[in-house]
C-alpha cells in the first residue's frame, strides 16, 4: 500500500509541475506578445507605438487642430487614459511631452505651450500647467481617418473605437525614429530628413527593385534634431541600412573663435543627439579635474536659446584639432548611436528590416489607404447620385410631388409607389419652361427609393427654383466625371502609384527642405583620428619648484627657486618636500601603504597661495603618510624597501599609475610601511637598521620586480629598517656628520657581506638619525 501511495503521490506532483509549467509559459508568452505588439515596438506603417497613436487620435477627437486653440495637457492625458490607454497618466504625459520636444523629435507631433523640458535634461512641468495641440505633421499622419482609410477596433472596454494604424502621409518611422525595449528584443531607429525620405520613396515607386545602395543617394544618413556631425564611414552606413543593424558615430559641431592677441577658444554649437547638456558640462568638468585632457583649462556654458559651450585651452600653442580629438575620445562630445530597425512590419510580426523594406512597407500602406479612401469616396458619390436622381425626378414632376405632399396621408409611401415615367415627364414639358432633364426621363419607368423620397421630403421650399435645377445637373455631371476617374484609379495600378507620387510631392512641399525647419541639420565629415602624443608636446615647458608641506599641501612656484628659500605655510604647518621640476614632468607620489601615485606637474596649483591638499588630487588614505615625491625620469630604476627590511628593485616606468587610485607596488601589512624609495645610482647597497648596524652588499643580489613584498635586505633581532641607499663601492659611502659636514668612508671591508646579514655597528660619526645622504 505504501508503494502504491508513493507512486500516486509522485504522479500527482509531476502532473502539478507540468500544469504549473504550462500555465506560467502561456501567461509569459501572452505578456511577451502584449509587450511586443502593444507597447514597445513601433508599426512600420505609421511609425507609432500604441500610446503615441492614441494620444494623437484623442487630440483629434478633442479637435485640437494646429491652427486652433490649446487644451490642458491634463485633459488630453486624462482622455487618453480613460478612453484608449488604460495605463498611468504619468507615462502618457511623458510620451506626449516627448512628442513636443524639438530636441528629441525631428518633426514634433505635439505643439506644446509651457515648460515641456529642455536639452539640459530638466523634466517638463506637471500636466496641469502645460497646454498642447497637434502640429501640421500630426495632422498629416491623421489625414483621411474619417474616410475609412484604416481599420478601427474596439477600445479596451468596448465602448469606443480606435484606429489600428494611422493613414500616415509621410514615413514617420524613419522621419522621427523610435526606441523601445520589448521582451527578448529591442528597437532603436534614428530620425531622418523627410525630404530625403520622400525622394527615396519616389525612386522606389519608379524602380521597385532598386538596390539598397541606390537609396543611399537619396538618404545619406540620419538627420538628428540637435544637428551634429556624422563621422561614420559611408560603407558602414550602407551596411547598417542594408542589414537593419549598425551604428553611427556622431560628434558635436564646433568652431574656433579668435579672441585677439593670439588667444582663442572653442565654441560648441551643436551637441550629439540625446546627450543632456548639463551632464555633458559635468563630464567635461570631471575631465578637467582628473587631468584626462591636460590641454583643456576650463569649460563654460553660455547657452541661451541656442547651444553655446565654451572650451578654453590651457595654452595658446595647443592645436584645436588635437584638443577636440582628445575630448571626443574622453567625453560625450562624441557618441555612438546604435541602429536596430526591429519593427512590426505588418502590425503583427516583429522583424529587423532594411531601409528599403521599411520604405516599401510604408508605400504599400499608402496604396491601401488610397484604395480605401477611393472606395469610400465612390460610396459617397453613389449615395449622392441616388439623391440627385430623386431630386431631378421631383423637379420634372413638381406639381405632382406637391399634390402628394399636400394631400396624401403618407406622402413618403406615395412618392415611393408612384411611377415617375414618361407621362409625368411629358405633362411637365407642356409648360413654358422646358427642363433639360426631360429627355433623360421621357422613356423611363421610374420609381423612387426610400433615400430619394426622404431627400424630397426634406427639401426646402426655397430650393424650388429654376437655377436650383441647373445646379443639380452640374453637380450630377461633375460627380459622374469624378466617379469615372475613381473607377479608372481602382482598376489601374499605374494610376494608383502616380496618385501616391503626387501626394508625396505635396507632402514634400509642405515639410521639405524649403519649409521652416525642414533643411538637413546633421552634416557629414571624415573622422580625423588624433594620434597619441606625449605630454611634453601638449604642455608648454617651463621650470617650476614643487613644494609640499608636512600636512600634505602641494603647490608649484614658477621658476627654479632656491631650495632653502623662506616659504610661507599655514599656521602649524612647515616644509616637507621641495625640489626643482618642469611643467612637462610627471610626479611620483609614494604612500606608506606601498601604493605609487602619478601627478602631472602642469596640474599643480600655482604658488601664490598655500596650494591644495594632495589627497584631493589622488586617492591616498588619510592614515597613509606621504613617503616621498619626486619627478619621473625615464629609464631609471628604484630601490624600494619596507620598514620590515624587505625590498627589491623596480623600473620607474612600472610604478606609473593611470588613475587616481594609484598602483600597488610594495606589498605591506600588519603595521609594516614603505620606508625607502630611492633611485639606483651605484653597484652596491648599504642598509642601516634601527639598531644602528650597517650592512653593505652587491646590488646584484637584489631581484628586479614589478610588484611584491621583496626579499630580506638585513636581519634584525629587534626593530626594523631605518634607511637604505645605493652607491659605487669605489667612491665610498657618504653621510653627514653631526656638524653637517660630508664624510666619506672608503674602507668598507668591515661592513661588506651577503644580503640578509646582520651587519656591524655603524662607523664612528654616523648620524644619530640613522640616515644616509642622498
Amino acid at each position: 500500500m505504501s508503494d502504491i501511495s508513493d507512486t500516486e503521490s509522485g504522479e500527482s506532483s509531476q502532473n502539478l509541475t507540468e500544469t504549473l509549467r504550462r500555465a506560467i509559459g502561456e501567461r509569459y508568452l501572452t505578456y511577451a506578445l502584449s509587450t511586443i505588439m502593444h507597447r514597445a515596438l513601433p508599426d512600420a506603417r505609421d511609425g507609432l507605438k500604441p500610446v503615441h497613436r492614441r494620444i494623437l487620435y484623442a487630440m483629434r477627437e478633442l479637435r485640437l487642430a494646429s491652427t486652433g486653440g490649446f487644451r490642458k495637457s491634463a485633459k488630453i492625458s486624462g482622455d487618453v487614459m480613460g478612453n484608449y490607454h488604460p495605463h498611468g497618466d504619468a507615462a502618457i504625459y511623458d510620451a506626449m511631452a516627448r512628442l513636443a520636444q524639438d530636441f528629441n523629435v525631428r518633426y514634433p507631433l505635439v505643439d506644446g505651450q509651457g515648460n515641456f523640458g529642455n536639452i539640459d535634461g530638466d523634466n517638463p512641468a506637471a500636466s496641469r500647467y502645460t497646454e498642447a495641440r497637434m502640429t501640421a505633421a500630426a495632422e498629416a499622419l491623421l489625414e483621411g481617418l474619417n474616410e475609412n482609410a484604416v481599420d478601427f477596433r474596439p477600445n479596451y472596454d468596448g465602448t469606443l473605437e480606435e484606429p489600428v494604424v494611422l493613414p500616415a502621409a509621410f514615413p514617420n518611422l524613419l522621419a522621427n525614429g523610435a526606441s523601445g525595449i520589448a521582451v527578448g528584443m529591442a528597437t532603436n531607429i534614428p530620425p531622418h530628413n523627410i525630404h530625403e525620405l520622400i525622394d527615396a520613396c519616389l525612386h522606389l515607386i519608379k524602380a521597385p527593385d532598386a538596390r539598397d545602395e541606390t537609396l543611399l543617394q537619396y538618404v545619406p544618413g540620419p538627420d538628428f534634431p540637435t544637428g551634429g556631425v556624422i563621422v561614420e564611414p559611408k560603407e558602414n552606413i550602407a551596411e547598417a541600412y542594408r542589414t537593419g543593424r549598425g551604428s553611427f558615430r556622431l560628434r558635436a559641431k564646433w568652431e574656433v573663435e579668435d579672441l585677439g592677441r593670439g588667444q582663442w577658444q572653442v565654441v560648441v554649437t551643436e551637441i550629439p543627439y540625446q546627450v543632456q547638456k548639463s551632464k555633458l558640462i559635468e563630464k567635461l568638468a570631471e575631465v578637467i579635474q582628473t587631468k584626462k585632457v591636460p590641454l583643456l583649462a576650463d569649460v563654460r556654458d553660455e547657452s541661451a536659446e541656442d547651444v553655446r559651450i565654451i572650451l578654453e585651452p590651457r595654452a595658446r600653442t595647443v592645436e584645436p584639432d588635437m584638443l577636440m580629438g582628445m575630448l571626443f575620445r574622453n567625453s560625450d562630445l562624441e557618441v555612438r548611436f546604435s541602429l536596430n530597425m526591429n519593427v512590426l512590419i505588418d502590425g503583427v510580426t516583429p522583424k529587423v528590416c532594411s531601409m528599403k523594406e521599411v520604405l516599401r512597407a510604408f508605400l504599400d500602406h499608402r496604396r491601401d489607404v488610397l484604395i480605401r479612401r477611393s472606395e469610400h469616396r465612390m460610396e459617397k458619390i453613389d449615395h449622392r447620385l441616388e439623391v440627385l436622381e430623386g431630386l431631378i425626378i421631383a423637379f420634372l414632376n413638381l406639381d405632382r410631388v406637391i399634390d402628394i405632399i399636400r394631400y396624401d396621408d403618407d406622402p413618403k409611401r406615395a412618392l415611393m409607389i408612384e411611377n415617375w415615367g414618361k407621362d409625368h415627364a411629358r405633362a411637365t414639358s407642356e409648360k413654358d419652361y422646358v427642363s433639360p432633364l426631360i429627355g433623360a426621363a421621357e422613356d423611363a419607368e421610374l420609381t423612387l427609393s426610400e433615400v430619394q423620397a426622404e431627400a424630397i421630403l426634406n427639401m426646402r421650399l426655397r430650393s424650388l427654383r429654376r437655377l436650383e435645377e441647373m445646379e443639380l445637373v452640374r453637380e450630377r455631371d461633375a460627380l459622374m466625371e469624378e466617379r469615372a476617374g475613381l473607377q479608372d484609379l481602382l482598376t489601374d495600378e499605374g494610376l494608383q502609384w502616380a496618385r501616391i507620387s503626387e501626394q508625396l510631392r505635396e507632402t514634400r512641399k509642405q515639410f521639405g527642405r524649403d519649409s521652416v525647419g525642414g533643411a538637413r541639420r546633421s552634416a557629414f565629415a571624415d573622422a580625423a583620428e588624433v594620434e597619441e602624443v606625449p605630454l611634453e608636446a601638449m604642455i608648454e615647458r617651463e621650470p617650476i619648484t614643487v613644494i609640499c608641506s608636512t600636512m600634505g599641501w602641494i603647490r608649484a612656484m614658477k621658476g627654479h627657486q632656491a631650495l632653502d628659500a623662506d616659504v610661507k605655510f599655514k599656521d602649524g604647518d612647515g616644509p616637507r618636500f621641495m625640489f626643482h621640476a618642469e611643467t612637462t614632468d610627471r610626479l611620483i607620489v609614494v604612500g606608506a601603504n606601498g601604493r605609487f601615485y602619478t601627478l602631472s606637474a602642469a596640474s599643480l596649483p600655482g604658488g601664490r597661495g598655500m596650494g591644495e591638499p594632495l589627497r584631493l588630487m589622488i586617492d591616498l588614505p588619510n592614515e597613509a603618510e606621504i613617503v616621498d615625491i619626486f619627478a619621473h625620469r625615464a629609464g631609471r630604476k628604484l630601490l624600494v624597501a619596507s620598514s620590515a627590511g624587505d625590498g627589491f628593485l623596480v623600473a620607474e616606468e612600472e610604478v606609473l599609475a593611470q588613475t587616481r587610485t594609484g598602483k600597488q607596488v610594495l606589498n605591506v601589512k600588519d603595521g609594516v610601511v614603505t620606508q625607502v624609495v630611492k633611485p639606483v645610482v651605484g653597484d652596491h647597497v648599504a642598509v642601516v637598521g634601527e639598531n644602528r648596524k650597517v650592512l653593505v652588499f652587491d646590488i646584484a643580489e637584489l631581484p628586479e620586480m614589478n610588484r611584491g613584498k621583496g626579499v630580506r635586505l638585513q636581519k634584525y633581532k629587534d626593530g626594523g629598517l631605518s634607511d637604505a641607499t645605493t652607491f659605487n663601492l669605489a667612491d665610498g659611502l657618504s653621510w653627514l656628520d653631526p656638524a653637517g659636514r660630508t664624510r666619506t668612508e672608503t674602507q668598507l671591508e668591515e661592513w661588506l657581506g651577503k644580503r640578509a646579514g646582520t651587519g656591524r655597528m655603524a662607523p664612528r660619526g654616523f648620524p644619530r638619525d640613522n640616515k644616509f645622504t642622498s
